[in-house]
């Protein structure tokens, strides 16, 4: 199957473009402090924040633009048998179109649970004005999946879920994912976590991520198997999860 190239450094370009008032910002104070500060230690915590920044581009370009992320052969040991699959993200979708050209047979299903009232990132308010969204896609709510009771193979959440930030949202959506799940469905969830790698390439941004623990107990509300969990690379942790009782 012929592979969909994307464009080169688009994932690092995204970033720089939908968080561009962090590094204006940064560089500001960069410049400023480095002109005007007489003291040697604030002169080398601000190149060290210059360091840390530079490091968190230098990683999100490798993960995003040289990783075998958008590839999807990471699926391909999962044990995936999709006729109808869903994909849903949080605004800003781009794997939706990977995955139709993955899964040629399959019926696809898009659904973006973005809600600007609860989920508030500016980051996603400016993707989502430059990215027109997949052919067909439905705005859903977390708490309501239009979706028949056991009528699907396989549920994507590829770097989407973390942005559901209320515990109790996030138990309720996965609840909602369980009741559509067919008996013998997966779901796959990709997220970065907040563990050291994370806090190495993104230090104090980690903690935007949740904790392996978090997302585990999420699971078991919901009454969910944890499968199987790969890592991706070693900033991404893949989570495949199937319905309790489920025979792999």
């Amino acid at each position: 199957m012929e592979k969909i190239s994307r464009a080169p450094f688009q994932g690092i370009g995204n970033i720089i473009r939908f968080n561009w008032h962090f590094y204006v910002l940064f560089l500001l104070l960069l410049v400023v402090g480095l002109l005007f500060t007489q003291y040697t230690l604030t002169r080398l915590m601000l190149c060290g924040a210059a360091i840390a920044t530079l490091l968190s581009l230098l990683v999100s370009w490798y993960i995003y633009d040289r990783s075998d992320l958008y590839t999807l052969q990471w699926l391909d040991d999962m044990g995936l048998r999709p006729r109808h699959i869903v994909n849903i993200h949080a605004g800003f979708d781009e794997t939706s179109h990977l995955l139709a050209h993955k899964y040629p047979e399959a019926d696809l299903q898009v659904f973006d649970f973005y809600n600007p009232e609860m989920h508030t990132e500016v980051s996603v308010e400016r993707a989502r004005k430059r990215y027109a969204p997949y052919a067909g896609t439905k705005v859903i709510s977390t708490a309501a999946v239009p979706l028949e009771p056991a009528s699907v193979d396989v549920v994507f959440l590829l770097l989407a879920a973390h942005e559901i930030r209320d515990p109790s949202e996030r138990t309720v959506f996965f609840k909602e994912l369980h009741r559509c799940l067919a008996p013998d469905g997966k779901i796959v969830v990709l997220e970065h976590l907040r563990d050291i790698p994370n806090f190495i390439a993104y230090t104090i941004g980690f903690l935007h991520f949740f904790p392996g623990a978090t997302w585990k107990k999420a699971f078991n509300s919901a009454e969910l198997q944890l499968e199987k969990e790969k890592k991706i690379t070693p900033f991404l942790s893949a989570y495949t999860l199937q319905k309790n009782g489920t025979a792999s």
